[in-house]
């Protein structure tokens, strides 16, 4: 089959953007958006369940679990970003190669730590040496959903700790006064009420994870970002068959509209989501849609 790409020089100017739209470095800039939403779509579930069990435990009457929620809620969120992203994913890759070189390799008789390097037998890296490119690019993912989730769970531990105190406590004694025990208080009466409290700090934390996902690139993973940056940096045509000038600007104000109408997307879904919540409870949405109907 003739492919009419294969002399670039000769097209028109539209079937030359239309061909060097449709390269393979542009068909991975695509593929990088589905990995952003793949990341958001895992992120924010798994860091939601962070959050919840920082915040229980951070209201916990067993000291030790009240201390490590605490601790992990304020530790977390007192460092910048950047700097735990960095930090964390060398952290975590290391804590997974230490532990497997302990188990593959108990004769190992050198230091691990050599220097500033740090050495582990063969059979512990992670990945193997000869592992496939997605092994390698799929462990990397994880990694950086990873990081995203604990960052992330402490905020969302720290607004549903609120969320949890902003419940009226009459109602957790009454539930008291009805016999349930502590541990169904929690389930029945707590954790339904909480979430009407928490949606706005959720609603905020939601749109920050969005904004944070350009830091992907950071991380190793080839994201919409890293594909931006290559893809619209000067080409010649010694290094490519589709030369042309600086166009980082245009590939940026691409991901500038991306993001905006991703944000303005989730913006409505989460106002008919706080509508639903709010129908028929003693908050200021509640009291405002009950005038609304009398």
């Amino acid at each position: 089959m003739f492919n009419f790409c294969t002399d670039p020089s000769t097209l028109s100017d539209a079937a030359w953007l239309g061909c060097y739209l449709t390269t393979g470095k542009h068909m991975a800039l695509y593929w990088s958006f589905g990995t952003v939403l793949l990341l958001l779509a895992i992120t924010a579930p798994t860091a939601l369940a962070f959050g919840f069990g920082g915040a229980a435990a951070a209201r916990s009457r067993f000291l030790p679990l009240r201390w490590f929620g605490q601790a992990y809620i304020a530790l977390v969120r007192g460092v910048p970003d950047i700097a735990f992203f960095l930090f964390f994913v060398i952290a975590l890759d290391q804590a997974f190669e230490y532990l497997r070189h302990k188990i593959k390799c108990p004769d190992w008789d050198q230091p691990i730590r050599q220097g500033n390097d740090f050495v582990v037998c063969q059979a512990a890296k992670l990945p193997l040496g000869n592992a496939a490119q997605w092994v390698h690019e799929t462990y990397g993912f994880f990694l950086a959903v990873l990081t995203f989730s604990i960052v992330f769970g402490a905020f969302a531990a720290n607004v549903l700790y609120g969320a949890m105190r902003a419940v009226p406590h009459t109602q957790l004694e009454t539930a008291e006064a009805y016999g349930m025990t502590p541990r169904q208080t929690f389930r029945r009466i707590l954790v339904p009420q909480m979430w009407v409290y928490a949606l706005p700090g959720l609603s905020n934390l939601w749109m920050v994870l969005i904004k944070a996902t350009p830091l992907l690139f950071l991380l190793g993973v080839e994201d919409i970002v890293y594909w931006a940056r290559e893809l619209g940096g000067s080409k010649t045509p010694r290094f490519t068959d589709y030369p042309h000038g600086d166009w980082r600007m245009w590939y940026f104000f691409a991901l500038l509209v991306f993001y905006l109408c991703f944000t303005r997307v989730s913006e409505i879904v989460l106002e008919r989501l706080m509508i639903r919540l709010t129908h028929g409870q003693a908050t200021m949405g509640g009291e405002a849609q009950r005038k609304a109907n009398a």
